[in-house]
């Protein structure tokens, strides 16, 4: 494990945060019946939970059940699965970004490539195994409701998103932070932006979660049986900034272990693969923002700057 000193940046990642605010809950069963709502919540907020999705709660309740069983084996078991192989399928890791960050989080996780192909069952660790498949299968499902819902919103065709690959690779990564002995001096996952189309993310109640709005730092209270979601680089690079990622951390101020989820969803790591702003939503009144980038391009420049503020301003016109 590794401590992550807290610094005194602009941003207000050591101040107390707002009360006043919290993010909005979207109901799916009435949101294809509200543009208002479902545009609201991603391009005032970008970060908002979801109730009454597609996945029942038991599956969503076993899922953190199963990573926790992971991660609490004896650490003979764990580093079976330890490896610096960018190209292992299923790895454990603990600060995956450790040689390009300046500081470290307080994390371990499993880290587990679903999409587009994902690894034989043996692969898997057997003490959650099935239930990474079966949250991996119903995930990836509602990630496909969430594009067609959010390709509606910017006037497209439902199935716009889906069809340009957002939804083609996908990583499960299984979070784990220990109870800290120092949280004063800890972060148990820096602020930063995803590298990635969205993100879905299942967590448990200890809570922690924090994203700047208007900046100011808010907390994302935990709500059993909801998911988080939130926008990450690519997507507003792809909307010219119609949808915007927002930063968000964890802090380590809270009883431990806390055990999150997160669904990240991208194309493949085609290195051909060039991304630019939506020609659609492009006109004389909105020109873009971007130029043309590849997935190879803007990941190596995300990683060699640090995780944290997005990169996304190295490739403005």
């Amino acid at each position: 494990m590794f401590y992550c000193e807290r610094t005194n940046d602009s941003e207000g990642s050591t101040s107390e945060p707002n009360s006043k605010f919290s993010i909005p809950t979207i109901d799916l069963t009435g949101i294809r019946d509200d543009p208002v709502l479902r545009d609201g919540a991603c391009e005032k907020w970008r970060f908002f939970q979801v109730i009454k999705r597609e996945i029942p709660s038991d599956v969503l309740d076993e899922m953190i059940k199963g990573s926790g069983r992971f991660h609490q084996q004896d650490v003979k078991v764990r580093k079976e699965y330890y490896t610096c192989d960018p190209n292992r399928k299923v790895a454990y890791v603990s600060n995956y970004s450790l040689y390009h960050d300046p500081a470290a989080n307080w994390r371990d996780t499993l880290g587990c490539v679903m999409a587009p192909h994902p690894p034989e069952a043996e692969e898997l660790p057997a003490i959650c195994r099935d239930i990474v498949v079966e949250y991996s299968k119903r995930v990836k499902a509602f990630a496909s409701t969430l594009f067609e819902l959010l390709s509606e919103a910017l006037g497209l065709n439902r199935f716009h998103l889906e069809k340009i690959g957002c939804a083609e690779w996908f990583l499960l990564l299984c979070h784990y932070y220990p109870a800290c002995p120092e949280p004063e001096l800890t972060m148990g996952n820096r602020k930063h932006t995803d590298n990635d189309f969205i993100t879905i993310l299942l967590q448990d109640q200890i809570g922690g979660l924090q994203v700047l709005h208007d900046n100011q730092w808010v907390d994302v209270t935990s709500i059993h049986g909801a998911l988080v979601i939130n926008i990450g680089d690519l997507l507003q690079l792809l909307t010219n900034d119609k949808f915007i990622s927002v930063k968000h951390g964890l802090l380590a101020n809270h009883p431990g272990p806390r055990i999150s989820v997160a669904s990240l969803f991208r194309t493949d790591g085609d290195d051909s693969l060039v991304y630019g702003p939506i020609k659609e939503l492009l006109s004389k009144e909105n020109l873009p923002l971007y130029r043309d980038v590849s997935l190879k391009e803007y990941l190596t420049y995300y990683y060699a700057k640090g995780i944290g503020t997005s990169g996304l301003s190295h490739f403005k016109l």
